[in-house]
């Protein structure tokens, strides 16, 4: 015998054999229209997707080696420029150097020149000085040797012997 629950319409789970045909039909038309109008434009944009993403990617790398080429330009030129700027110093120092031993040989020509001069005036000074010492000294002597003369000589005539005398000697010199 056949069970109730069988003949109760177990229809879902025994389908007919024409739902089967239309419904696979159906599912392959459906899966060919989606597969044309879905699947070609999604795997397109995921090709288009992957190839934008591939172009970034070398994109980026090729940016990436420019950088480091800017970098190594960038270390050279700062290298150089520091190179240059050490002899740059370097020149500077010894103009330096230069202008300052330049400066100090004309300073002690000039010191020289100086103390040379301030001897020379000081010799100069000291021969006036010793010369106007004489011309006193020898006033002085003048001076008292007419004082003495005039004591010794009161009388005319001893003056004018006297006189004679020194006539006499300055004729014979």
């Amino acid at each position: 015998m056949v069970s109730p629950i069988f003949l109760a319409g177990f229809d879902v789970i025994l389908p007919d054999p024409g739902l089967i045909f239309w419904t696979s039909l159906v599912f392959i038309l459906v899966w060919y229209s989606v597969g044309k109008l879905a699947f070609k434009p999604i795997q397109k944009a995921l090709k288009d997707r992957e190839s934008s993403i591939q172009e970034a990617l070398d994109e980026a790398k090729k940016a990436r080696e420019e950088m480091q080429q800017l970098n190594s330009k960038n270390e050279a030129l700062l290298a150089e420029a520091q190179q240059e700027r050490a002899a740059i110093l370097k020149d500077a120092k010894d103009a330096r150097e230069k202008m300052v031993n330049e400066a100090k040989e004309k300073a002690k020509a000039e010191a020289q020149k100086i103390v040379s001069n301030a001897r020379q005036e000081i010799e100069n000074q000291k021969r006036a000085a010793l010369a106007d010492l004489k011309n006193q000294a020898g006033m002085m002597a003048l001076e008292i040797a007419e004082k003495v003369l005039r004591k010794q000589l009161q009388g005319d005539a001893d003056q004018q012997k006297y006189v004679a005398s020194l006539i006499d000697e300055i004729k014979l010199n």
